[in-house]
């Protein structure tokens, strides 16, 4: 992971710990393995998904009873990012602060990263 000693490469806020948590004891999962994949008007989306095992390359990030995975095409986009989970009247969901984000699309599901020179986009 690209990151730095004794700092997590993310931060949970206790909302989203709390759904993270509910929603791995209910399907007996390992984690809540988040990454990003080409997609959306903005070139990138974040991908999420319960995880049945780690893998050996996932930055594990734990706070109390949840886990997050972290994929390691995404490592290094997510770091600084603050993981939130918002409810509302219309719509709840996970809400990711992304410092490393440049850009994103009208509706907000799609996100840009200025490219690394010499490093490949997710999923390139």
């Amino acid at each position: 992971m690209f990151g730095i000693p004794g700092k997590s490469p993310v931060t949970i806020t206790q909302a989203a710990e709390r759904q993270i948590a509910r929603l791995m004891s209910g399907k007996q999962a390992v984690g809540l393995r988040i990454g990003l994949k080409k997609g959306g008007c903005a070139g990138m989306e974040y991908t999420m998904e319960l995880a049945q095992t780690a893998d050996k390359a996932d930055e594990v990030v734990e706070q109390g009873e949840a886990r997050v995975l972290i994929a390691p095409m995404a490592q290094m986009f997510l770091f600084g990012t603050v993981i939130d989970y918002e409810t509302g009247l219309l719509e709840s969901g996970f809400k990711f602060r992304n410092p490393n984000v440049t850009d994103t699309c009208g509706c907000g599901e799609s996100i840009r990263f200025e490219p690394l020179e010499g490093a490949r986009a997710p999923g390139a």
